[in-house]
């Protein structure tokens, strides 16, 4: 035992430690054990008499108090030397709560992802980047948290917390896998993953490898484990959007006690010899007592006090009214009234001039408006007191010389004008800018009546600043009633720390003091800051009666305090806690009264109070010498707390909430407490409501704004009485003692349960976070996402805490939360010093930090947002329904009277003089004999000039000499495949015929990039492997390239086929040009990557080549006198086929613009059109979007240089994809201006089976937009609504469907037909499409049906092709060309890109929509899954440092409109998203870098 006492004199950690290693102790024998072992050492002074009133047991809760009060104040002396701690916020109780709550959790081992970070970004954190604070890093002022906390033994939780071995730095691994320009292949990347995604999970959770695959897939085995039981789901996603009606939980704590009776405070008797009103006692002691000192004032630079006397505070306050109504403006118009609104202007550390403008005011029946000094003219919050300002009319502002100087000026010297600020008169309130009234001036002094006296101003929750008034009336009455229960008398000396312009510090030391001609020491905050010890020095110098502090001075205090033997306070009878009213003020007071009792403090004088701007003094612990009334205390369960029940706390739990009593009401007042939601009703007495005051002393109204002023003001509860909502939340306990347990503006709610923001900061700060953030400049604050608040919790975090320390103290702070308040916190974000924006004394600004939170501008350096365990009330999974047989669908839809959902556009039988070829080369030839010298194709160069020019003579001539060069230097045979690496322009066509006139098979490729050449040149070398290319025709430049030592470093140029060169070709012509037999013949393969990263070859026969170019040709009436203007890549698809083959087939001329050319020159496509005068053009959506990001402010310019688009009947764009309906209409918007209507831009589509399903051509009725509802398309259905409906989804008519083709809708998986306006798979019938695959890389298992697809039902004899993309046929009012009625067909999206996320399907461009909208500076984005989790990459274009403000806005927005949650977000540079020439994004290339880590990321956020 001896030893145990040595132990425990020592050091109580040591005793704990000890404790836990006697073995395997339960928690209640540990009680059991450490109450009996402390027993000796607690204290039985028979002056403290804070006992718990609620239940004795808790006894033991008490902190442990050493012997004797030296030895305190010495083991005080020793915990400070270990480097000054933080205490606010602090209770051992609650320190030992949550590291039960820790504990708990580090057997869970929860799993937190480091994210990965690019080295730039870590640097942003460094010591130089960011000054440290100054040394009142806790500088937590009057608007903000801040409370104290005690002193407590938790050396042993830092002990418990920090001895748990560290992990190693998490190394990156960069695999350095081939750039391979497919990526594609699924199996390979399946089989890649699982190799890589073993995990070593450390004693934190923070895992050995960073590769990103490996992260996602612990992220994925972390949401697997079992979470705690969920929420009952209160938002069901019915189909008919019915939301399930929420049943109460009769397992739930609720209130059982009877109705609450209001509590009436004792009798104001009339005070002896009482003043009329406060300008009466002012008058009275002006003139009675004028030497008496009324303030005295010390600056932190000023050698000697400043003393103001009450006759100076008369003369001076009388002077200042004189000149405000007299001196200001002229006699005939005064610019002020009698009634007028001035504001009050006044540093914190000049208390002297604003009493004597605040009684100036009075004296001159001007009402003041106190208000904060503004320092700059971006202050947090200042806009809003402008508005303020301007809602009370205010036109003069007062201030002092010095203040005055410190103002921010204009140029001309004036005071700058602040954003949001009515225009001011600045007025000068120093003695020697006033004149002197003259002797027969007096003011009139009224008894006190219901005119207003000032106006104090509040910040909202919301940030909006509302002005209280208060009239004479109930200031008077409210000085009575504290002079009453505080037993203030005439020249007491009272000691005030508080801002005197507002709240208690106002009340007791500007009003109250002049009422009873007190004496008020002030001590300014910037002295405090300095020495926080002062206020002590000032009690025991001026032997003060009376002190108002905040808790946390009683902190600062403590740890500044160093024993004196001159400390006396034995002269304080009342030590008035301005925050007493705040849970977590209590540890500070048991601490201070700890050290100071030896100094003469007794217990009783520790008074806490509460109040609030509406309510003004709600209650005050009266000061009783011999105290025969014991103060209140109370241990409170959190958890029965949150559903808004009182319970003592057994002693099981560790979830606990501390209370001290405030007093009881104040004498003329009537006290209940109200329900916080529905009509106003009285509470039972075991439920927490809203404290509300009936009294004479409270404010009136809410200035100007009459409606919320009835809702606050107003409220009727008993009989005729009107009551006052205090804003505090509470109960009135035993002994109509009243008990506050937090505050309205605090309260979250979260999942029908009640949080107090300053609860969560407490449990927060308790994790030791001294080495990684500020303990004063945490902030809590709730936001609203997907029908409930969201916690989110914001700190500064030090400059020299390393990302991993932080993250892991980040993850212990949600382990802590989680375990006492049984919460998850959202979102958790650590910013650098001294960026959060701050309140005028030093707090942190809640509303202003909450509005950069939401507007994605916080700028955070580390973030954690746990969706998945926050998130409960996502939409119940889809269950996947039997399905129906295709049968009974048809069946079905035919009882129901409802179309099967077909169509097809008009004949192909006419023909024409051309038409009776069946073979490209052969209608070339009669060409190249009819019309020689018609011009067939153009090339622009990039100064808008003709390059070069094509007639059908010279193309022919020209296939021919590349046909005697395949011939004789290639050595080919018929048949043959050729690879054609050309840029775009007339050497491509020549070199496509030349192929014909050989009989070999041609396939276009796209050159390598010269400027990424590594990327490229696999993508190139890999057609050619597939498509059996036996030789590779090309331009000297682009062979050159090839054999480039950059381009050997790719690929290794002996591997490459024969190069042939077209720059030097054979003078003579081919003897004898090959003719094919067969119409089924191959004529040409067609290669192109997919979105989803599959590279596939399509066999085009001549009879198929025929047809499409036939159709296109009727579709958009071209003729040889016709001009079409044609920029697109002319590689594969529709593209290749308007650039290649349409001109020699029909006649047109065609006007080549290459995109590559739109780089240099972005207007050259649309000056073309203008120049040329063109009809009809094509260009693809990455034109488009070139043309709008680079000429959307040039269009005036545009225009006086004489472009003019009024001609252009068409402007189609070529895609494979569901139209872009918002890009089409900016277009559309922009070049309005320069002629173009809207009416010609359309869209047309095709896919890999068929090149062209549809076109908008020259004939038919408009294309139409329809408005799908989102939610429904997620369930396979077509709910069409109106424009501008919540979830709704823009569709574009893809064109009108091409002549020769039909078109059906299927059911992807049964295969039957499907009705009218029900989604399904596109099927397509016609003599164009493909012949079938001639190979596919990166999906082997593709469909083996594609091209020769029937149907299950029905029509089972058609043979069609499935065209991988959904959509559904809609029935028009409108009439086509042949008068019958349109049929409509609208893509939404391709089957293989299809997302199926909770039993629904999601298009990955309908969530990349919503996250472009989400913040400025996401210029792109992709979203994708990967085992189950959606991962989104988004590009950022902004500095790196912006980096993490993308974070929350893209998983807010996924979770608003698309329900769902994103498990990763990647945040990139601009143009890492690939996209391929017809702009679209290929989210599979993107996926395989991303998890191959090859982006290259400047961040990237695992969402827990």
């Amino acid at each position: 035992m001896g030893k145990l006492q040595c132990l425990m004199k020592s050091d109580n950690g040591s005793l704990v430690c000890f404790l836990f290693f006697l073995g395997d102790i339960t928690q209640k024998g540990y009680e059991k054990k450490r109450s009996k072992l402390l027993q000796a050492y607690l204290p039985h002074t028979p002056g403290n008499t804070h006992t718990p009133y609620f239940t004795k047991q808790h006894t033991r809760r008490i902190p442990v108090t050493p012997s004797s009060s030296s030895s305190s104040s010495s083991r005080y002396q020793r915990r400070r030397s270990t480097g000054t701690r933080d205490e606010r916020y602090r209770s051992d109780v609650h320190s030992e709560a949550v590291q039960a709550a820790l504990e708990q959790h580090s057997e869970r081992k929860m799993a937190v992802l480091l994210p990965s970070k690019r080295q730039s970004l870590i640097g942003q954190t460094s010591m130089d980047t960011y000054t440290p604070p100054d040394s009142s890093s806790g500088s937590d002022a009057e608007g903000s948290l801040g409370r104290a906390g005690g002193v407590s033994m938790d050396s042993w939780i830092s002990r418990a917390l920090h001895g748990s071995p560290s992990t190693s730095s998490s190394s990156s691994s960069h695999s350095n896998s081939s750039a391979n320009a497919a990526r594609l292949a699924e199996t390979n990347m399946h089989s890649y993953s699982s190799k890589n995604s073993i995990i070593a999970y450390m004693c934190v959770g923070v895992p050995v490898s960073s590769r990103v695959s490996a992260k996602i897939q612990q992220l994925v085995n972390t949401l697997k484990r079992p979470k705690r039981r969920p929420l009952r789901e209160f938002f069901v996603e019915d189909f008919e959007e019915l939301l399930e009606v929420q049943q109460p939980d009769p397992s739930l704590p609720h209130p059982e006690g009877a109705e609450s009776t209001p509590i009436q405070g004792e009798e104001l008797n009339g005070l002896k010899n009482c003043p009329s009103s406060l300008e009466a006692a002012l008058l009275r002691w002006g003139a009675i007592a004028s030497k008496a000192p009324c303030l005295t004032t010390t600056h932190s630079n000023a050698k000697q006090p400043y003393t103001l006397t009450y006759g100076k505070l008369w003369s001076k306050s009388l002077k200042l009214a004189y000149n405000l109504l007299h001196k200001l403006g002229s006699k005939q118009e005064p610019i002020i009234h009698p009634g007028d609104r001035v504001a009050l202007v006044y540093p914190n550390n000049d208390p002297a001039a604003f009493m004597v403008a605040f009684y100036g005011c009075l004296l001159a029946e001007v009402v003041p408006v106190p208000i904060e000094v503004p320092l700059t003219k971006k202050d947090a919050g200042s806009q809003q007191i402008g508005f303020l300002l301007g809602s009370c009319g205010v036109a003069v502002a007062l201030t002092s010389d010095a203040c005055h100087k410190g103002l921010p000026k204009s140029a001309s010297g004036d005071v700058m004008q602040f954003k949001g600020w009515p225009k001011l008169l600045w007025v000068l309130t120093d003695s020697k800018h006033l004149s002197k009234p003259p002797r027969e001036w007096f003011p009139l002094i009224k008894d006190a009546n219901n005119d207003t006296a000032y106006i104090e101003y509040k910040t909202c929750k919301d940030g909006s600043v509302l002005g209280i008034t208060v009239t004479r009336m109930a200031m008077l009455t409210h000085c009575q009633t504290l002079t009453h229960t505080c037993g203030y008398s005439e020249a007491e000396t009272m000691v005030n720390v508080l801002d005197f312009k507002k709240g208690i510090g106002l009340w007791h030391s500007v009003q109250t003091s002049v009422l009873n001609m007190l004496h008020v020491v002030s001590v300014p905050y910037a002295l405090m800051k300095v020495n926080p010890l002062s206020w002590i020095q000032k009690v025991c110098q001026y032997k003060a009666k009376v002190v108002c502090v905040k808790s946390r001075d009683l902190h600062w205090a403590l740890m500044a305090y160093k024993e004196q033997s001159d400390t006396n306070m034995s002269s304080l009878r009342m030590l008035l806690i301005a925050d007493g009213s705040n849970p977590w003020s209590i540890s500070s007071c048991d601490a201070f009264l700890k050290v100071f009792q030896s100094m003469g403090l007794r217990s009783e004088v520790i008074c806490p109070c509460a109040g609030s701007p509406e309510a003004l003094t709600v209650a005050v612990r009266r000061p009783q010498e011999g105290s025969p009334k014991p103060a209140g205390r109370g241990v409170l369960s959190m958890t029965n707390l949150s559903h808004g029940v009182i319970r003592v706390d057994t002693g099981e739990k560790l979830s606990v909430l501390a209370l001290q009593d405030v007093g009881t009401a104040m004498p003329g007042a009537m006290v209940c407490v109200v329900k916080l939601e529905g009509v106003p009703q009285l509470c039972k007495t075991d439920e927490i409501g809203e404290i509300c005051v009936s009294s004479v002393a409270t404010g009136t109204s809410y200035y100007g704004l009459t409606g919320m002023s009835k809702n606050t003001f107003e409220v009727g509860l008993v009989s005729d009485c009107v009551f006052v909502r205090s804003g505090l939340l509470g109960f009135v306990g035993p002994g109509e003692m009243i008990f506050i347990s937090g505050t309205l503006e605090g309260l979250m709610q979260v999942g029908g349960r009640k949080h107090n923001a300053d609860d969560i900061i407490a449990t927060a700060l308790a994790v030791e976070p001294m080495k990684f953030i500020y303990r004063g400049r945490t902030v809590v604050f709730s936001v609203n996402v997907l029908y409930d608040e969201r916690i989110v919790l914001v700190a500064e975090q030090r400059p020299d805490s390393t990302e991993e320390e932080s993250y892991q103290w980040m993850s212990r702070v949600l382990q802590a939360i989680d375990g006492i308040h049984q919460v998850g916190v959202y979102c958790l974000a650590l910013v650098p010093a001294n960026t959060l924006p701050k309140t005028p004394l030093g707090g942190i600004h809640l509303s202003e930090t909450k509005q950069l939170f939401l507007e994605g501008a916080l700028h955070p350096c580390s973030i954690l947002m746990c969706p998945h365990s926050c998130i409960t009330n996502l939409p119940k999974p889809r269950q996947k329904q039997p399905e129906v047989g295709p049968a009974s669908v048809m069946v079905g839809n035919l009882v129901a009277g409802k179309r099967m959902a077909q169509a097809s556009g008009r004949d192909l039988s006419h023909m024409e003089d051309n038409e009776q070829f069946l073979f490209l080369s052969e209608v070339l030839q009669w060409r190249a004999q009819t019309t020689p010298d018609h011009i067939l194709y153009t090339l622009i160069n990039t100064r808008g000039a003709i390059g070069s020019s094509l007639t059908c003579l010279q193309l022919h001539k020209r296939a021919e000499k590349i046909a005697t060069l395949l011939y004789e230097r290639g050595q080919l045979q018929d048949g043959d495949h050729v690879a054609l690496v050309f840029s775009p322009g007339l050497d491509l066509i020549a070199a496509f015929y030349g192929c014909l006139y050989a009989g070999c098979i041609p396939i276009t490729v796209r050159p390598p990039h010269p400027q990424n050449i590594s990327t490229t040149l696999p993508t190139v070398k890999m057609i050619l492997e597939v498509s059996r290319s036996v030789c590779v025709m090309t331009t000297q430049a682009i062979s050159k390239l090839l054999k480039s030592r950059d381009a050997s470093v790719a690929v290794d140029f002996k591997s490459w086929p024969p190069i042939l060169e077209t720059d030097d070709l054979p003078k003579r012509r081919c003897p004898l040009l090959y003719k094919p037999c067969d119409p089924d013949s191959l004529a040409y393969l067609d290669f192109s990557v997919s979105t989803t990263g599959m590279l596939a070859g399509v066999k085009m026969s001549h009879n198929a080549t025929s047809a499409l170019c036939r159709s296109v040709k009727l579709q958009c009436e071209l003729y040889p006198s016709r001009e079409v203007a044609v920029c697109l890549d002319p590689y594969c698809g529709l593209g290749f086929v308007l650039w290649c083959l349409c001109s020699v087939y029909a006649g047109q001329q065609s006007v080549l613009i290459s995109p590559m050319d739109l780089e240099v020159n972005p207007a050259l496509w649309l000056q073309s059109v203008s120049q040329f005068k063109v009809r009809d053009t094509f260009c693809s959506y990455s034109v488009m979007e070139l043309c709008i990001r680079s000429l959307s402010s040039l269009t005036d310019s545009l225009k006086a240089r004489g472009m003019d688009l009024t001609r252009v009947r068409s402007c189609v764009v070529v895609a494979e994809e569901r139209p872009r309906v918002a890009l089409t209409q900016s277009f559309c918007k922009l070049f309005k201006d320069v002629g173009l209507h809207p009416r010609a831009v359309s869209t047309a589509f095709g896919c890999r089976v068929n090149l062209a399903i549809c076109l908008q051509g020259t004939s038919g009725p408009d294309p139409t937009t329809v408005y799908v509802d989102m939610r429904a398309l997620r369930h396979d259905r077509v709910r069409l609504v109106e424009r501008g409906s919540p979830h709704s989804l823009p569709l574009m008519e893809s064109g009108k469907i091409l002549p020769g083709v039909r078109i059906i809708i299927a059911n992807p998986e049964t295969k039957g037909p499907i009705g009218d306006s029900h989604l399904g798979e596109i099927w397509v019938h016609s003599p164009q499409n493909a012949s079938g695959y001639f190979t596919v890389l990166g999906e082997e298992n593709v469909r083996s049906d594609h091209f020769g697809a029937r149907l299950s039902f029905g029509d089972t004899q058609t043979v069609w092709a499935r065209t991988g993309y959904l959509g559904f046929l809609r029935r028009t009012d409108l009439t086509d060309a042949s008068g019958e009625r349109h049929d409509a067909l609208y893509v939404v999206g391709a089957l293989d890109e299809v997302m199926e996320l909770r039993g629904m399907k999601y298009h990955p461009i309908d969530i990349e929509t919503s996250i472009i909208r989400a913040h400025r500076n996401i210029t792109e984005c992709a979203a994708f899954t990967w085992t189950n989790l959606l991962v989104v990459v988004v590009e950022l274009d902004g500095s790196e440092q912006e980096a993490l403000d993308l974070v929350p806005m893209v998983t807010n927005v996924v979770l608003e409109e698309h329900y769902l949650i994103v498990g990763v977000v990647v945040v990139v540079d601009t143009g890492v998203i690939p996209i391929n020439s017809r702009g679209e994004k290929q989210r599979m290339h993107l996926r395989d870098g991303f998890l191959a880590d090859q982006l290259d990321h400047i961040y990237v956020a695992y969402n827990m």
